[in-house]
Formats: structure tokens, C-alpha cells, sequence
């Protein structure tokens, strides 16, 4: 009845199913490594937030570029206040605000985004308070530079005059006529009543969405393992069930099943004569 399995079509569906779930369960294996690897700099990421707030403060040069390591570091810079822009559609605590970003010149020349804090509601720059004047000395968090489309920075362009959708070098310069550190820090005390705006983690890193996916991902590979063992087996049954009504009569065999099934017992047949032969050969030997 199991004669089909020795069939060509039959051992290229087992190849395929020893190949498969060896592989399935590498991909989900690895994909929850990438969502545990997550994790783990999410929580990371959080202690080392906590840890650099208690540490003194350290020169803006000493901490650039800006990587996974140094993100969340204090950082203190000296200069004069100039142009300031709105970040709309910025959210903290689920309410809808927007963020009041300041360019801060130093004595180098470049200008560095600090974002003095966070009001609720749709941009007016009538809401957001002027930046000191004069000479400042400002110490917050060090940031990275943003992406548009991910992290939760929006990805639309054409933003009204005075407002930019991403803090990044990239977008800035188009705005201000002077370079701009392909960084930022958000102040660690609100300024003029404002909101302090919390760090946020690097791109790629923590329970973001890109985490969630890896998770969902964790669970289609191992899914497709069971899908392929039922499968198998969903075939094995149909196979042994169109057999057994052969055999009885119930139904006809399609010209590939006969031919398969004729292969397999023509195999089995010349298996059987071939014991034949050594049998007799053995009992010519003993007499």
C-alpha cells in the first residue's frame, strides 16, 4: 500500500520537507534572536539613560559622531540662540503637540538643534517662548540625527515657513544659512514653562515597530513548519486512501499512478528475484 512513497515524485516531496523545516526553524529562530537583541538594547538603552544623567556633563566634540554609544549622553555647549523652527506633529504622553526647536550658534561656526521643550496642541509660533538672548550655556541629552519615515518622524514634506518635520542636518540646511551639527540635544529642563522632551532611542533599536515585526516574523516561520508537516501528512492520507480504493476496485489510477505504482512494484519484483538468485547461488555453494 505504501509503494508510492518510493515513487520520483514521492522522495522529491520528502526532500522538500526534510529541507524545509530545518530552514523554518532557522528563520524563526534568528528572527526571535533579533527581537530579544532589541530588547535587550531597549532596556539597555533605558539604564544607560538613567546612569548618564547622574554623570557630569562632557564637551559636544568629544561625543561626536553620534552612535549607539554615546546617544542619551550629557553633553553641554556654550553659544548665542538664532533661528528657532516648530516640529509639528510630535506626540508625548498620547497627547499632540509639537516640539520648539532653537539653532544654537557656537564659537566654531556650526549651529547645533536643541529642542527647548514641548507644547501641546497644533504649531503657532506666537505659543512658543523667544529663546534667551545673549551668550547661553545649555545641557541636555545628545540625540541622533533624524530620519523622515522612521522612529515616528513624519514623512511628508512641503511644511509651512518656520516648521520642519525632521531634526536633521539634511533638512536644516535648506533653512538656516549656516552649517548645522548632523546632531541635537533636548534640554534636560523645559525652558520658559515647557515640556522637557524625553530621549528617545536610536533608530533600529528598542520595542519600536521594526521589534514588533521581527516578533510576527518569529511566528510565520515556525507556523510554516506546521503547515508543512500537515501538509505531508494531508498527502500521505490522500495517497493511502486513492491506494486502498484501487485495490478495491472503488476507482480507476490515472496513467501517472499506474505507471508509478507499476514502477515501484516492477522495483520490488526485480528486488525479489535478485534474492532469488543470491539464495540459489548460497544453496549450489552448500550442496
Amino acid at each position: 500500500m505504501y509503494r508510492f512513497l518510493l515513487t520520483p515524485r514521492w522522495w522529491g516531496i520528502n526532500v522538500f520537507v526534510v529541507l524545509a523545516i530545518p530552514f523554518c526553524i532557522f528563520m524563526g529562530s534568528w528572527q526571535l534572536g533579533r527581537f530579544e537583541d532589541r530588547v535587550q538594547d531597549h532596556e539597555t538603552a533605558s539604564t544607560q539613560h538613567e546612569s548618564t544623567r547622574r554623570e557630569a556633563a562632557r564637551p559636544l566634540t568629544e561625543l561626536l559622531p553620534v552612535d549607539k554609544e554615546t546617544v542619551g549622553e550629557q553633553t553641554t555647549v556654550t553659544g548665542r540662540y538664532d533661528d528657532q523652527l516648530l516640529v509639528p506633529e510630535r506626540k508625548l504622553d498620547d497627547r499632540e503637540g509639537f516640539y520648539v526647536l532653537t539653532l544654537l550658534r557656537t564659537d566654531g561656526g556650526e549651529a547645533l538643534p536643541v529642542v527647548r521643550g514641548w507644547l501641546p496642541g497644533e504649531p503657532d509660533p506666537a505659543k512658543a517662548p523667544a529663546p534667551p538672548t545673549g551668550e547661553v550655556t545649555v545641557t541636555g541629552a545628545l540625540q541622533a540625527a533624524e530620519s523622515p519615515g522612521s522612529n515616528g518622524v513624519s514623512g511628508r514634506s512641503g511644511w509651512p515657513a518656520g516648521q520642519t518635520g525632521a531634526i536633521s542636518a539634511a533638512t536644516l540646511l535648506n533653512l538656516v544659512p549656516y552649517d548645522v551639527y548632523d546632531a541635537w540635544v533636548t534640554l534636560n529642563e523645559g525652558d520658559s514653562g515647557m515640556r522637557a522632551v524625553p530621549v528617545s532611542a536610536p533608530e533600529n533599536t528598542g520595542l519600536d515597530l521594526k521589534a514588533f515585526q521581527n516578533l510576527g516574523y518569529t511566528g510565520e516561520w515556525f507556523a510554516f513548519v506546521g503547515f508543512v508537516i500537515f501538509m505531508w501528512f494531508r498527502l500521505l492520507r490522500r495517497e493511502v486512501e486513492l491506494a486502498r480504493d484501487a485495490e478495491l476496485g472503488l476507482v480507476t489510477r490515472t496513467a501517472e499512478d499506474a505507471e508509478n505504482a507499476e514502477d515501484a512494484e516492477n522495483a520490488e519484483k526485480a528486488g525479489d528475484a535478485e534474492d532469488g538468485e543470491n539464495k540459489g547461488a548460497r544453496a549450489g555453494l552448500v550442496s
